[in-house]
């Protein structure tokens, strides 16, 4: 099926990275095919679909989180900064670094507030207390979670509700000063009060951090992103057992995939006649 995307010269933004006929694995499974999309530079781009189309699956795959599964693998490119980062010279940690995670369930280290902040530049080599604090207290800040904790940043992690563990966990990822930032559904564990304050901080944050986002809320795919990407489930019977694999519906300008889907499964998924 053709994917319905946006002819470039329309996008008054720069090309972070490419997508290029991409096809994820797992073993000799083909979990998501031939996946083609454009993610833009300051801009949010939301992953919507069922449980099971491969959303997540792309997600890591961006980031060579996927090196980490036994027999998973990418066929395709993914063009970062003109790079693909699936060359056998690109470093998966250097990706891992300018390419950011922050996961479903928060998951701080059981260390305290400063410690986890700190976890990364230090592993980056920087020592110096004065340069650290100035690093988790810029991170902190840009997780709207500064004003919150600043009296008591030797608190564990741990202690924090849910919703600021989660915004702890982006503190993290953005001290490394990461060039994009994941999300693999960083609400659906946050009630919506908390889930209200990571949409505004997303807004936020893509002032200076491009964010890719995997979320099964069409409402706050609609209200977080600029651009989105529906991606749906494919079946087949194979030796007389069902094959399911995920493919890519639509991409475009969001409120175009909400309002005028270009292909009609959008459309029904949206309005919530899937299945």
């Amino acid at each position: 099926m053709a994917v319905q995307t946006k002819e470039r010269v329309q996008i008054d933004t720069d090309l972070v990275m490419e997508l290029r006929e991409c096809s994820f694995y797992y073993g000799g499974f083909r979990a998501v095919a031939d996946v083609s999309l454009p993610i833009y530079q300051n801009k949010t781009t939301a992953f919507i679909g069922p449980s099971g189309c491969g959303k997540s699956t792309v997600l890591r795959g961006i980031n060579r989180m996927l090196d980490l599964v036994d027999g998973a693998r990418v066929e395709g490119e993914i063009i970062y900064r003109g790079k693909n980062l699936y060359d056998q010279e690109v470093d998966p940690v250097e990706v891992r670094r300018r390419i950011g995670m922050v996961f479903q369930k928060p998951n701080p280290f059981p260390k305290s507030i400063y410690d986890n902040v700190a976890y990364g530049p230090r592993l980056l080599g920087i020592k110096r207390k004065g340069v650290l604090d100035e690093i988790v207290e810029r991170s902190l800040r840009g997780a709207s979670l500064w004003d919150e904790v600043s009296g008591n940043l030797n608190k564990s992690g741990l202690a924090l509700s849910g919703g600021q563990q989660q915004r702890l966990c982006i503190a993290r990822a953005i001290a490394v000063e990461p060039d994009v930032i994941l999300m693999d559904e960083p609400c659906s564990a946050l009630d919506p009060i908390a889930t209200q304050r990571i949409e505004e901080l997303i807004w936020q944050l893509q002032r200076e951090y491009t964010i890719v986002i995997v979320t099964h809320n069409m409402q706050q795919a609609q209200r977080a992103s600029d651009f989105t990407a529906f991606y749906n489930i494919r079946k087949t019977v194979e030796n007389g057992h069902e094959v399911r694999w995920g493919e890519l519906v639509e991409y475009d300008d969001t409120d175009k995939v909400f309002d005028s889907p270009a292909q009609q499964e959008t459309a029904d998924y949206i309005a919530g006649r899937f299945g």
